[in-house]
Parts: structure tokens; C-alpha cells; sequence
């Protein structure tokens, strides 16, 4: 609670003095403003810079000088234009209206926007965060004489058809319910609880609150991760989970398939809502998040995908400043519906344009360049974003999760830059994308050697106990199979595979099985762009059965050469299309299938 106490105090000693701070441009430096002086200005505070009253933010603070940062393309303006304060931190405004929605970097509605200016944003542009008109059907949850702690649930409204916005006490108050108005249809300002704090004053509560984008929300407890996120991709549910509250980077050069995970992993995963932040990245895909969530229903639901997502669209076309503060932005809208009870997950595309955001704001600050030309605190920036993921108790003792997906795009795919290893050291999933295999049309291209997961070992137990006992044994011995592939192949390639003995051909042909039968996924197929746990579990489990039944024939001297004209290898590969993912119960058929060709291959080369 020390942070939202002591911005508490900020915010109640600006109010109490009535004044707002008030100067004059002295130097710009594209998005970098400088004023002469102290003009009673606070850090982190929000500000209106120039005639165009163009958002922005106070970063640095002495006697000499106020420093700036403008959230908004600063061409045309000049020294003498007038800066004034608002009097608090650049903040998000928190109430029904988020979900369903797609917001710029410093929560301004884009299709609000639109609908009054046209395609372009106009400079300076001022638009409430969410429709403060609109009427909402509201459950009130408490009465007169109730005692509430911060974080309490004062209402509930039900925001979409897939989830319900729970109004709560602000983190920074409690007190004695003096009045409550009845269930009803009300706006996000009505007044619908009254407090009287523990000093005896009392406070009314609405809808919504504000809290500073900068500032973490508190909770009440953070737990060791225990349970996936399931994303219903093969490769990453099996071999390289992350846990609900987890963290997980994507790396990867052009082209080969960053946002298209981070679509599916939003579109399929077992997250109650999703916060996508575009980045720096194009408009365009954008625009096919927008699309596609429209069209696609929530199988959890039954509802459009968009009822449980939010965007924050900070593309490459926009100012650069903002990028910054877009990941805050979608950070506190994260923990907001965190602290409901609700699992998040937030993809943010890409963490390497906010990298590249700091890197020039760093060199208009004439600050002292690190490796690549990016600002010394790099490394403490991205620890300081991914730390706000995490599963959690929250202050009214409901459980809740962040779990943060990034991607990382380093230039020509160098694995060696400098946020793709910050990255690595402050988040515990690596998927790394291989150019090589996207452009050999496997998909998704995660290279199965250089990723890694650290949540294996911790949700070990909730494979065993939800999906099946040998599930991490199963996951252990493809893993097996397929670096002994790799050791194999570097052999292969230097004298053919002829000089092999039959046993490691046979691992090879059961590596390509795994590769070409599980890890590979085919995004538009039905059956094959979200698969369940319990079948994901049994396609191990037919592979391994199909590699130890062809095992023991090679054992009793049948070459491989034998085995691979029977077609049991391209029945088993193409059980992600032929099996229904409900209807598991043909597995069996496939285990007699196996049966069958190594009768077969016995009586016939006998």
C-alpha cells in the first residue's frame, strides 16, 4: 500500500493549494520540452503543452530547467507557448466501457475519435476515455451500515455478454457504508455508494477511478505459479508452458511470426481477458485483430472474441513518446480487471519499439549511451514491466492473475542485441522464432532447441493431476527424441544418413513424426488451430507408442528401410486433421492401427 499512500499524499497537497502550475516553452527538441526554471511543476506530472494543448508528461525536475516529454507530434510549435499543469500523474480512467474498445497510448477511444475527426487523429485532440453517457444495468452488492476495505465490491454491471465488471473501493479508501442507491440503470459518474471514512468525512463513490499508469496497483499476496495458461498450441502447452501469471518473451527476425503467435495465444488461450497492445508495430495488423476478434467466437463463451479484449493501438505511424507510455497504460488496465478476480494476459507488440522509444528520448536528453545506443536503464525498465505480471490475492481476497506475452523483434534476428538478452534475464519462457523454419512453412517456427521454459518443474503437478500422470514423462521423452535429431543430423550431414545404424535412423524418422505430426500446427483448420490438453496428451502417446512398437522390430533385425514403406508414419502425422478434438475416443483405433503394421511386418518379412 506505500505507493498508492503516497501518491494519495501528492495528489491531496496539489488539490488542497487550488493552484496548477503554469510556464513557458524555452527549448524543443522533437518530442523533448524544456522550460526555464521552476514553475512548481511535479515529476511524472501530466501537463498541456502549447496552443495546441498537446498531452505530455514531466520527466525531469531542478532549479534550472522543467523537462517534458510530448506525447504528440510537436512540428510547428515555438519557444513562448504557454505549458500548464493538471495537477496529477498521467493516469488511466478505470470503469465499464474498457472491454470491447480500442484505445491510442494514453487511453484516448480511437473509434470515438474517428467518428468525430475523420481517419487521422488532429494534433491536441481532447476526448473522454469512455462514453460517460451511457447507461449501465447495476447490481449493488452492498447496504447501508456494510464496513468495506479498499478493494471491495461495491457493484457489479455486466460490461460484454462474456464478462462482468465488478466497481470496486478504490485502493486507498475504506469506511462505513452510509448510503446506497438501488439496483438500476446508471451512468459511470452517478453516485453510487457513500462512504464515511475513518476520519469521520465523507466520500462518494462512483464508477470509475483513476490510477497513475506509472504506479503498480497493490495486492494483498503473490503466489508461486501453479497452474498453465493454456494456449491450445502443441509446442508451447507441452513443451514449453507458461504458468498463469507467467512471463514469456518471442523473439524473432521479419517475417517470421511474432504477431501471429501472440494472435493465436489471444484468440485460443484460457485468459479471461485480453489486453493487446500494438507497439510500434504496423496499423495493419492492428486492423486484423479487429477484424478477426469480431468474427470468432470465444469457445469458452460462445460470444465474439472482441466481448473479452481490449487494444491499445500505438502503431508505427504515431508518436514515438507515446509508445512508452502505451505498455503503462495497458499495465493498469491489466491489474484493474486483475484485482476483479480475473485472469489477464497482455500481448505486447513489440517490446523492442518501446526499447527503441527510450533510446530516443535518451539521446534528445543528451543522456550517456549504453551498448547499441540504448539508455544504461534498459535493464531496469524491462524489470520493472515484467515484474508487474504475477498471480496474486487481491486486496478483497479474490485470486487473480497478469501474465505478460512480449515480443522481441532484434534486427536481422541477432539473438545477441541488447533487449533480446535484458529480455531473457527477467522473463522465464523463451520461444524463439527461427527464420529457416518459417520460410520452410512450419508453423508456429518456435526452434525447439534454443527455447526454454523455467514453469515446467513448478506445473509439473497440474499435468499430473488434471490431464494424466505421464504427461510430463511423455513431454521428457519427445524432448529426448528430438535433440537426439539434432546431434544426428549434424553426422548426416557431413557423411549421409546410409553410414547410420538402423536404431538411429529410427530416431530420426520418429523426430520427423513429432515435428511434422505435433509441433507443426495449422492455424486455419478447425481441428488443428486449437487443440485440448487431453488430446494434445494422447498424440504423445500414440507417437511413443508407434516409436516402441517400431523399436522392437528393429530389435528382432527389421531395417527401417522396411518399415518406411508401410504408412503407418503419415497415418500417425495426419492424426491432428483425422481426429475430431471431440471425439478422442479414435485414438484406440490407432493404437490397433500400430498393432496391425507390426503383425504386418512380422509376417511378411518373417
Amino acid at each position: 500500500m506505500g505507493n498508492s499512500d503516497a501518491l494519495t499524499e501528492i495528489l491531496a497537497s496539489k488539490e488542497a493549494s487550488g493552484k496548477k502550475a503554469r510556464g513557458e516553452i524555452y527549448g524543443i527538441n522533437g518530442p523533448v520540452v524544456t522550460l526555464l526554471g521552476d514553475q512548481g511543476f511535479q515529476m511524472n506530472e501530466m501537463v498541456y503543452v502549447g496552443k495546441n494543448r498537446l498531452v505530455g508528461e514531466v520527466i525531469g525536475l531542478n532549479t534550472e530547467k522543467t523537462t517534458i516529454e510530448v506525447y504528440e507530434e510537436t512540428s510547428g510549435m515555438k519557444p513562448g507557448e504557454p505549458v500548464e499543469g493538471t495537477g496529477s500523474p498521467v493516469s488511466c480512467l478505470l470503469a465499464p466501457g474498457i472491454l470491447d474498445n480500442i484505445f491510442d497510448g494514453i487511453e484516448r477511444p480511437l473509434s470515438s475519435i474517428r467518428e468525430k475527426d475523420g481517419a487521422y487523429i488532429e494534433r491536441g485532440v481532447s476526448v473522454d476515455s469512455l462514453d460517460r453517457e451511457k447507461l449501465w444495468q447495476t447490481h449493488i452488492t452492498v447496504k447501508p451500515g456494510d464496513v468495506l476495505e479498499a478493494g471491495a465490491i461495491i457493484a457489479e454491471v455486466p460490461e460484454t455478454r462474456a464478462i462482468v465488471h465488478k466497481v470496486m473501493v478504490p485502493p486507498d479508501l475504506s469506511g462505513e457504508v452510509i448510503k446506497a442507491v438501488p439496483d438500476g440503470s446508471y451512468n459511470i459518474e452517478t453516485e453510487l455508494v457513500t462512504l464515511r471514512l475513518k476520519d469521520g468525512t465523507e466520500r462518494a463513490l462512483t464508477m470509475c477511478q483513476r490510477w497513475p499508469i506509472r504506479v503498480p496497483r497493490p495486492v494483498l499476496k503473490r503466489y508461486s505459479p501453479t497452474m498453465p495458461l493454456v494456449t491450445g498450441q502443441r509446442i508451447l502447452d507441452t513443451l514449453f508452458p507458461i504458468a498463469k501469471g507467467g512471463t514469456a518473451a518471442i523473439p524473432g527476425g521479419f517475417g517470421t511470426g511474432k504477431t501471429m503467435n501472440q494472435h493465436q495465444i489471444a484468440k485460443w488461450s484460457d485468459a479471461d481477458i485480453i489486453i493487446y497492445i500494438g507497439c510500434g508495430e504496423r496499423g495493419n495488423e492492428m486492423t486484423q485483430v479487429l477484424e478477426e476478434f469480431t468474427k470468432l467466437i470465444d469457445p469458452k463463451s460462445g460470444n465474439p472474441l472482441m466481448d473479452r479484449t481490449t487494444l491499445i493501438a500505438n502503431t508505427s505511424n504515431m508518436p514515438v513518446a507515446a509508445r512508452e507510455a502505451s505498455l503503462y497504460s495497458g499495465l493498469t488496465l491489466a491489474e484493474y480487471y486483475r484485482d476483479m478476480g480475473y485472469h489477464v494476459a497482455i500481448m505486447a507488440d513489440s517490446t523492442s519499439r518501446w526499447a527503441e522509444a527510450l533510446r530516443e528520448l535518451s539521446g534528445r536528453l543528451e543522456e550517456m549511451p549504453a551498448e547499441e545506443g540504448y539508455p544504461a536503464y534498459l535493464a531496469s525498465r524491462l524489470a520493472a514491466f515484467y515484474e508487474r505480471a504475477g498471480l496474486v490475492e487481491n486486496l478483497n481476497e479474490s485470486e487473480g492473475s497478469i501474465s505478460i506475452i512480449g515480443a522481441v523483434s532484434p534486427q536481422g534476428g541477432d539473438f545477441s542485441e541488447p533487449v533480446t538478452q535484458n529480455t531473457k534475464r527477467f522473463v522465464r519462457c523463451f520461444w524463439a522464432l527461427d527464420k529457416s523454419l518459417a520460410y520452410a512453412r512450419h508453423y508456429p517456427a518456435i526452434q525447439w532447441l534454443s527455447s526454454y521454459s523455467d514453469y515446467v518443474g513448478d506445473l509439473a503437478g497440474w499435468y499430473t493431476d488434471n490431464v494424466s500422470p505421464k504427461f510430463m514423462d511423455y513431454r521428457n521423452r519427445m524432448y529426448y527424441i528430438l535433440t537426439e535429431e539434432s546431434k544426428l543430423m549434424d553426422i548426416v550431414k557431413l557423411i549421409g544418413s546410409d553410414v547410420l545404424p538402423d536404431d538411429q535412423k529410427l530416431t530420426l524418422l520418429i523426430a520427423k513424426v513429432i515435428r511434422l505430426g505435433f509441433l507443426q500446427q495449422n492455424a486455419f483448420h478447425k481441428e488443428d488451430t486449437c487443440v485440448p490438453l487431453k488430446k494434445q496428451f494422447l498424440m504423445m502417446d500414440t507417437i511413443l507408442y508407434l516409436e516402441k512398437k517400431a523399436k522392437a522390430l528393429v530389435k528382432l533385425g527389421m531395417p527401417v528401410s522396411v518399415l518406411e514403406k508401410f504408412d503407418i508414419f503419415d497415418k500417425v502425422i495426419n492424426i491432428k486433421y483425422d481426429v475430431p478434438n471431440d471425439k478422442l475416443e479414435l485414438f484406440d483405433e490407432y493404437k490397433k492401427k500400430i498393432d496391425t503394421f507390426y503383425n504386418d511386418v512380422l509376417e511378411k518379412n518373417g
